[in-house]
């Protein structure tokens, strides 16, 4: 069975700068486009182009500087909207404009007053439109999650004959467990005349902590797209996170998929948003976190000294980073503390060690985090600082 390639769509530019206080510029937006670019993206999603004039301007300049992956300008399925996508992407050498409704009945009922089949002729003159400007056309069938499948295969099938290149079914609220949104892409796939002739994508919400799981049930059923943020920045809880699911396919072979994406520039680009969004990562964020490669407990501590797979799946330089952390906190053990103290020039005998490990304990109890310069008061406090070497 051939291995198939997962495309990575990111979206940190557009669902992502949704956050509230994560605006940036156009210059910031240009800089970050042309890191997703040297990560190796498929698609960037560059802005919502109706929505202000900096928008606007933003998807225009992308759009001019941005070569390799296609460019794509979100749009809601009204005439307007698709026009002003179309103007901001005139630059664009690989252009999509990514339309769409809600296809939910809470959508249809609370959000347009309107009913099923009027939902599927909006959705399908939605795509004619777009269709007249680009040739590849993402249409997205907001609250697909909560979308009664036997409905969403009716949107799907109509919006295909449309012209759709890419079908988004969107866990807008993050609601699907993994085995319900991966068992929805299956019944598409399964039931949507010439769905083999378009791309399937995954755009999960973590409300619930599962937008990662979901979109890898959906590259397991079949889907070929995921769409993503740097961080999983998003609305509320965010997105799914890039990095989470690259780094799921790049260390499960078994999924028999693969992307594109260098890895190595993983967590510049993590602190590149960081910075620029000014949205700090949680610590203990999955790869790119702060704590994601470091070690304070005693038992694990030694282990990952032993050898570093003991306690991790994934060599750091993989995703950027230069090594593992052994941070010295009252759960150390004596391998960790000789290990440290040998980074900054000392070698303990036996004794010594036990000796300084008790003054060692002694602080770690009265401070979070040991640090080097703490070390150095200490083996100062055992009259060990002679033995620092040169």
């Amino acid at each position: 069975m051939e291995n198939r390639k997962v495309l990575i769509f990111d979206t940190t530019l557009r669902d992502g700068e949704q956050v509230p206080g994560c605006k940036l510029n156009t210059p910031e937006k240009i800089e970050i486009a042309l890191e997703l670019e040297r990560l190796g993206v498929d698609v960037i999603e560059a802005g919502f182009p109706i929505s202000s004039p900096g928008d606007f301007r933003s998807v225009v300049e992308i759009s001019k500087n941005v070569s390799q992956p296609i460019i794509c300008g979100l749009s809601r399925a009204v005439k307007k909207d698709i026009e002003t996508a179309a103007e901001a992407l005139q630059y664009a050498k690989r252009p999509r404009i990514h339309t769409g409704l809600g296809t939910s009945d809470s959508h249809i009922l609370h959000k347009f007053n309107s009913n099923r089949d009027q939902i599927i002729t909006w959705a399908t003159d939605a795509v004619k439109y777009a269709k007249s400007f680009v040739e590849d056309v993402e249409f997205y069938a907001e609250d697909a999650g909560r979308t009664d499948n036997e409905y969403l295969a009716r949107v799907c099938e109509a919006v295909i004959k449309a012209g759709a290149t890419v079908l988004n079914i969107p866990d807008t609220t993050g609601y699907c467990l993994p085995d319900e949104y991966g068992a929805k892409i299956k019944y598409l796939m399964d039931n949507v005349s010439g769905i083999e002739n378009v791309i399937v994508s995954a755009h999960c919400h973590n409300d619930l902590g599962l937008a990662t799981a979901n979109a890898i049930s959906a590259v397991m059923n079949g889907a070929r797209q995921v769409e993503c943020t740097i961080n999983g920045i998003g609305e509320r809880a965010g997105n799914t996170s890039l990095e989470e699911v690259v780094m799921v396919i790049k260390q499960h072979p078994r999924l028999n998929v693969h992307t594109d994406i260098n890895t190595r520039l993983l967590n510049p680009i993590s602190r590149l948003v960081t910075d620029r969004m000014g949205m700090m990562v949680q610590p203990n964020k999955a790869i790119v976190g702060s704590n994601a490669f470091a070690h304070s407990s005693g038992i694990h501590q030694d282990g990952v000294i032993k050898n570093r797979e003991t306690y991790e799946i994934i060599d750091p330089q993989e995703v950027g980073v230069d090594e593992s952390t052994i941070r010295l906190t009252a759960r150390s053990g004596r391998a960790a503390l000789a290990y440290r103290a040998h980074k900054i020039g000392y070698t303990l005998t036996k004794t010594e060690l036990d000796e300084v490990y008790v003054l060692f304990l002694e602080q770690a109890d009265i401070q979070k985090e040991i640090t080097d310069e703490d070390l150095h008061a200490l083996m100062k406090t055992a009259k060990l600082s002679n033995k620092v070497e040169a």
